[in-house]
């Protein structure tokens, strides 16, 4: 009796650590590697640095998390289609350009400048969607690949930039530009934070409840299938790349508030940053694949990573080799969490 207990332990100990693998892979599957690194990440700085769980420093984390949300959001409309928008960074520096120049054109030193902040913003918007314009044209109507053409409007919309600044920082902006939209603060929350949720609304009702939303998906999961569906994807494409642009010149309008001026090499770490973001939350560079909530987690977790580390007073070329690490991590997990689940599909019959 006793040798049959002891020859059992074994196989007893074999079936809990291989339901606990399971049930670890199945939570794997489910949540993809986002909130697996959430976790770490907040363990791990918050045992590092006694400071980094203070209200004072979570509040500093959100804030500087709604620029880059709002940049994922943006290449998250074009990755969904399959694309790649290595052009918000210019995008961001010539919405700063062309908002600060109307400005300090605009506004005569004295009153409040309202009139010329909202020309200004508008102005700026404008030029930064008709970047997304031409990169959708492009994309749809000559079939330059995603990559190339952002690329190549990343060098000439930079040139552009700086010619017009000479490399030179603008000012004579409104004092109220900075004031409300840099550092403003309505009944406790600051006014960017309460600028980038509505955006957020925006995005999801435009993904989720639109007929182009939808059309995004499917020209992403195969762009063959939704052409003979009857889908005008040529159209499509060009809305994700403005829409993109879009939301890209309301973080630059943000940043630029913030900074209190206007400079041409603005935005030079978001395409890297914003595509880190989606792949971490799980946005497929094959396209047709992400959800919103996974790439704005993804965004702050970023931003997470870059505050502990400044609390740790790493270098920030350091940083910038943990950034990268981590994004050829994520699409290395992603891939291998695909494996998993057509394997589970395969045994099952029925995917998660």
């Amino acid at each position: 009796m006793i040798k049959n207990r002891v020859k059992q332990a074994p196989s007893s100990w074999q079936s809990y650590l291989s339901q606990a693998v399971n049930f670890v892979t199945f939570l794997y599957i489910k949540g993809g590697v986002l909130p697996w690194f959430l976790v770490l990440a907040v363990l791990g700085f918050s045992l590092s640095s006694e400071y980094f769980l203070t209200q004072t420093n979570l509040s500093g984390i959100s804030m500087h998390a709604t620029y880059l949300v709002l940049v994922a959001m943006a290449q998250m409309l074009v990755m969904l289609t399959a694309g790649l928008d290595l052009s918000v960074g210019v995008m961001i520096a010539m919405t700063s350009v062309v908002s600060s120049l109307t400005m300090g054109a605009m506004w005569s030193g004295y009153g409040s400048g309202w009139e010329s902040i909202l020309i200004g913003c508008v102005a700026g918007l404008c030029a930064c969607a008709g970047i997304g314009l031409v990169n959708g044209i492009g994309v749809a109507w000559f079939r330059v690949p995603a990559f190339i053409m952002t690329l190549g409007m990343s060098s000439v919309v930079l040139g552009l930039a700086l010619s017009l600044t000479g490399g030179i920082p603008i000012y004579g902006m409104p004092p109220n530009f900075t004031d409300i939209f840099g550092y403003g603060v309505w009944k406790g929350f600051p006014v960017p934070i309460l600028v980038t949720i509505p955006c957020i609304g925006l995005m999801y009702l435009f993904l989720n409840w639109t007929r182009v939303g939808r059309y995004i998906y499917a020209i992403g999961g195969n762009l063959r299938a939704a052409q003979l569906s009857g889908i005008n994807t040529k159209m499509c494409l060009i809305i994700a790349y403005t829409a993109a642009a879009f939301f890209t010149g309301i973080a630059a309008l943000l940043i630029t508030a913030r900074l209190d001026t206007g400079e041409s090499n603005l935005g030079v770490s978001y395409p890297l940053l914003s595509i880190a973001a989606c792949a971490i939350g799980g946005v497929s560079l094959q396209g047709g694949v992400g959800k919103l909530h996974n790439v704005v987690l993804g965004a702050v977790f970023i931003i997470l990573i870059q505050n502990g580390m400044n609390l740790m007073r790493i270098n920030s070329y350091y940083q910038m080799v943990a950034i990268g690490s981590l994004l050829i991590i994520s699409i290395m997990a992603e891939n291998f969490r695909q494996q998993l689940m057509l394997t589970y599909k395969n045994k099952t019959g029925s995917s998660i």
